[in-house]
């Protein structure tokens, strides 16, 4: 199989598995309907907008990277991070809408940020383009962060721990 093949392969499944908890998840519309939320909340269909963009950065930056990365491997620390950033990525749609916990979705969505911002550092001995694909999915969680914990903020019973 060549390098193209795999590449488009690999840039799939990674999409595909980061897609996957929205599935898994869906919204519920009526509850999230009925939260207090900031003025400056995007739409949920910008948000969707946003995400399915993020996905392809993701998945493209992680083929570029192993791509350009020939015979070595990716770093045991790289997929431990990449590991952990996926299945908090995950979990953030299992803690908001399937649990409905404001306050873990926040320490979710801060734990995404945190992995993101080392992945960007562990890429980049990979590939010089790598990094800069992951920067929009960071700026997004840190500011998913803040809404987050806004949303928690003006929700504050919507959590597991009351």
């Amino acid at each position: 199989m060549n390098k193209v093949v795999k590449g488009t392969l690999l840039f799939l499944l990674i999409y595909g598995l980061f897609s996957i908890s929205g599935f898994l998840f869906p919204i519920d519309q009526e509850w999230y309907n009925s939260l207090d939320k900031p003025s400056w909340t995007p739409s949920g269909s910008i948000i969707g907008i946003i995400w399915a963009v993020l996905f392809a950065f993701i998945s493209l930056s992680i083929v570029l990277a192993w791509n350009s990365k020939g015979e070595e491997p990716f770093s045991p620390l790289f997929w431990i991070i990449f590991i952990i950033n996926y299945v908090t990525n995950q979990l953030f749609s299992f803690f908001q809408f399937e649990m409905k916990d404001l306050l873990l979705a926040t320490v979710d969505t801060f734990l995404v940020a945190v992995t993101t911002g080392i992945l960007i550092i562990l890429i980049r001995k990979y590939n010089k383009v790598s990094p800069w694909l992951l920067v929009p999915y960071l700026l997004w969680t840190t500011f998913a962060t803040y809404l987050a914990f806004t949303f928690y903020r003006l929700n504050p019973t919507e959590t597991f721990l009351m």
